[in-house]
């Protein structure tokens, strides 16, 4: 095991990302499974990769506002298309979704296929360099999620259908620029599967899911020198099923 790999400088704005990840997730993530649909996550964050890759190929910096602007604008675009594909056809919804996702992912190969980096950055979109995050990085995001947070509680979201996909694609795209695809998509899935039958403490014990899968995953991958997006992925789904066989009291029926 490598023990110096435990560095509280790297760990901590890695978990901290997490948590900022988890706060808008969650939330978001219970509504999906709700509505079932699972893979808008997916969708949506590709599209916000694409918006990446296509910003990256005219030579912006990384993490500069021209970036910013081409994610966001590209997310809530797909959004927006997924919206309206609701409401016209609820039917083959699902469908839809696979299909943006899949021709999201395909065009960011595309877009990659003259670059001789393509292939790194293209693991970097889907696995992401959550140990590379600063603390700098985390405050917008930080803000960001405080606003995100204040619009969905303080908002009757049902009433507001086009205000959850908005709402869902800012989170989407700052998150997958900070932890990549997959833990974007475990983030939001996973926790809201290990409370799904729970009426009572959902969202606490959806948080607490969460924050143990990235505490634990960050911890293993610094012992085990294992790729830590991978393994937070794991401990996420490890921590879910520990969490649903926890026996739940819900008050009765009768």
């Amino acid at each position: 095991m490598n023990w110096d790999g435990l560095d509280i400088s790297i760990l901590g704005p890695a978990f901290l990302a997490g948590l900022l990840v988890l706060s808008t997730h969650v939330p978001l993530g219970r509504e999906v499974l709700h509505r079932g649909i699972i893979f808008l996550d997916l969708a949506v964050a590709q599209i916000a990769g694409l918006g990446v890759i296509i910003a990256y190929s005219f030579g912006w910096e990384a993490g500069g506002w021209q970036i910013q602007f081409v994610a966001v604008s590209a997310a809530l675009t797909g959004a927006i298309f997924l919206y309206w594909a609701d409401r016209l056809w609820p039917d083959i919804q699902e469908a839809i979704i696979g299909s943006v996702f899949i021709l999201a992912a395909s065009a960011s190969i595309l877009a990659l296929s003259s670059n001789p980096h393509g292939g790194e950055q293209l693991k970097e979109l889907l696995a992401g360099q959550i140990l590379w995050v600063s603390y700098a990085q985390l405050t917008p995001i930080s803000l960001l999620s405080v606003a995100v947070l204040a619009t969905w509680f303080g908002l009757r979201r049902k009433q507001y259908p086009l205000m959850f996909y908005a709402l869902f694609a800012l989170a989407v795209t700052s998150s997958v620029q900070l932890v990549g695809v997959y833990l974007v998509f475990a983030s939001l899935i996973i926790p809201a599967l290990a409370v799904r039958l729970r009426t009572r403490g959902g969202y606490f014990l959806a948080y607490f899911t969460g924050a143990a899968g990235y505490a634990l995953g960050l911890v293993l991958s610094a012992l085990m020198d294992w790729p830590s997006g991978a393994t937070i992925v794991w401990c996420l789904a490890i921590c879910a099923v520990a969490i649903a066989r926890f026996p739940r009291h819900e008050p009765s029926s009768n």
